[in-house]
């Protein structure tokens, strides 16, 4: 009978980059693990050294982790995205070496949807340009080309979480909200749904962006789209930076025919305040551009470190994939431990990802049944691709039963829970 526990915290080695909130380090050395913090975005080199070692990667944006760095990364469980976005990961290659990919895609919304807020006022009374004026000691206290917000359509893009709470607050402040999405969402309030991106573009006099970064939405605010936009008005991007054309966003400013833009994303950004930003947007008047700072306030950070911290701890400790984005998920309850029994008489917990083949199951029992041990509890999801079983099992040999599973020519990856 095996005596050995699971993998000791105590050497599990927890990267977290990109000035990752503290909140997660200090949750994640409260449970045991041995943590380390980086401030920076690890290039390519840095990042291979680091996965090396590392059982947990957390990131936010500006990580690149390819497939080649996930191919080599033997110890790595999990990789957590401490942002809503996750096309920075290579999920794909990931999910079939039975790595769970976990992100945070609701705990940033009220900030994202504040900063919007607060650039559509802005871009109407011109704020940003008077400002500047002002600093450069230009008095002009002209009200041409400001106008109030009440009454104006805002257009939404994307009537997700963030798009919603931006028509709840954008009709708060008397707005007209029109939104157009590719899947059916329930209109808030009085916003009406439009049915074609063309038509919201048309009416709007400030459209706002908050879709993914897919190959269906690379780009879908290009020439064509802005030409087609109400003369005068506005574009603000706070979801994805490929998702407009930028140099024809500028062309658009400079003729005139929208009256400004507030940009928080861009298609290529320095991965560290050292690097040096440039965009064609650069000194346009009336043109708003932050560096990625929409979800970028203390209560954000702090939710999302929360949040995805805890999906991590429950996948090493439970083996529950909830909340992952590239695996099947599967919600499960703590390990039952038998009372004040002998540390050796510990049900066990295997968890199971393989390619999802017809009889991968029945293999699995046969030869657990050959071993004698008896299935306390059963969980298992299944995508096209992929699937993930979890067993929790009486007491038994874990090192022989351990070794026929990974012999199993389906199985991708298996971990056991003593």
């Amino acid at each position: 009978m095996s005596r050995r526990t699971s993998f000791p915290r105590d050497r599990m080695r927890i990267v977290l980059a990109e000035g990752v909130h503290e909140r997660a380090g200090e949750i994640f050395e409260r449970e045991g693990f041995r943590v380390e913090m980086l401030a920076h975005a690890p290039g390519p080199d840095e990042l291979a050294s680091l996965l090396e070692t590392a059982h947990v990667l957390g990131i936010r944006s500006k990580t690149q982790v390819e497939a080649q760095h996930v191919a080599s990364a033997s110890r790595l469980l999990g990789v957590g995205c401490f942002c809503i976005g996750t096309n920075q990961v290579a999920l794909d290659e990931a999910a079939q070496r039975g790595i769970p990919v976990f992100n945070a895609p609701f705990s940033n919304t009220r900030s994202v949807a504040e900063l919007t807020i607060a650039e559509i006022v802005a871009l109407h009374r011109r704020l940003f340009a008077r400002s500047s004026a002002l600093h450069a000691g230009h008095w002009d206290k002209s009200a041409s080309g400001s106008h109030e917000v009440r009454g104006r359509v805002l257009g939404i893009v994307g009537y997700g979480h963030i798009g919603s709470q931006v028509s709840v607050l954008a009709e708060a402040l008397g707005m007209r909200v029109v939104y157009f999405d590719v899947e059916p969402k329930l209109a808030l309030g009085n916003a009406q749904r439009l049915g074609t991106l063309g038509e919201l573009l048309g009416m709007s006099d400030v459209v706002t962006l908050h879709v993914p970064a897919t190959p269906l939405t690379r780009n879908m605010i290009a020439r064509e789209q802005l030409a087609g936009m109400k003369p005068g008005s506005f574009l603000v991007n706070n979801a994805r930076g490929s998702v407009v054309d930028v140099p024809a966003l500028a062309d658009a400013v400079r003729s005139g025919h929208l009256a400004g833009a507030a940009v928080d994303v861009f298609p290529h950004e320095p991965a560290s305040k050292d690097e040096r930003f440039s965009s064609e947007l650069c000194g346009l008047e009336n043109v708003i551009l932050t560096p990625h700072i929409g979800g970028s306030t203390a209560e954000a950070q702090a939710n999302i470190a929360e949040d995805v911290v805890s999906k991590l701890i429950h996948f090493i400790n439970r083996g529950s994939t909830t909340g992952a984005v590239n695996v099947p998920r599967v919600e499960l309850p703590e390990q039952a431990v038998a009372g004040e029994q002998p540390e050796s008489a510990r049900p066990h917990r295997i968890l199971h990802f393989h390619r999802n083949e017809p009889g991968v199951l029945s293999k699995l029992h046969t030869l657990i049944a050959e071993l004698g041990v008896n299935i306390t509890g059963e969980y298992l999801q299944t995508n096209a691709r992929l699937g993930y079983v979890v067993l929790d099992v009486s007491p038994t040999d874990a090192e022989e039963l351990l070794a026929r599973i990974r012999a199993m020519p389906e199985t991708i990856r298996t971990r056991v829970l003593w």
